[in-house]
């Protein structure tokens, strides 16, 4: 638990040390999101070309009972890696003040993820099959449109702190 907390710490050291020059143009909170969030959103597209084009080699997933669009495995693929960071970044660096419980935290997160990964589903969807869009940039502007929805989701709902009044 102790390397934990610490490469916790050693993350938001970092955050902290690039904050100055965006100060005027941003609250800390805002610019913790964007920074950790930008670094799991990072990671989830490398993960999408990586799956997407190397371990699925674009075709088909074949599961016997259906088949899956490579574009929407690589997505599902790519999920179960960015799910569990994009929690702890969120919890522990963008919205540490919120006192509500772990299991709410993680419930009403995994609430706010199924609302992104819907966007995502439909956008990809709508980008690739009826745009006729490449999947990898159809994966970055479904990303920025579930980016807005998931900031006003985590602020005011999963990790919203109770303000005294």
């Amino acid at each position: 638990m102790k390397l934990f907390y610490s490469l916790i710490k050693f993350i938001e050291t970092c955050v902290l040390w690039f904050y100055p020059p965006f100060k005027r143009f941003m609250p800390l909170q805002t610019f913790k999101y964007a920074a950790t969030g930008g670094a799991n959103t990072a990671l989830d597209i490398f993960l999408y070309f990586i799956f997407y084009n190397f371990v699925l080699n674009k075709e088909l997933v074949d599961l016997g009972f259906v088949a899956i669009a490579p574009h929407i495995a690589a997505f599902i693929m790519s999920f179960f890696f960015t799910f569990p960071t994009g929690f702890i970044l969120a919890k522990y660096i963008s919205f540490p003040g919120s006192f509500l419980r772990k299991r709410i935290q993680l419930f009403r997160y995994g609430l706010s993820v199924m609302g992104s990964v819907l966007i995502n589903y439909v956008f990809i969807k709508l980008f690739v099959e009826v745009c006729g869009w490449y999947p990898t940039p159809s994966k970055i502007v479904t990303t920025m449109i579930a980016i807005l929805f998931s900031y006003t989701a985590q602020k005011y709902f999963t990790f919203k702190v109770k303000i005294n009044e």
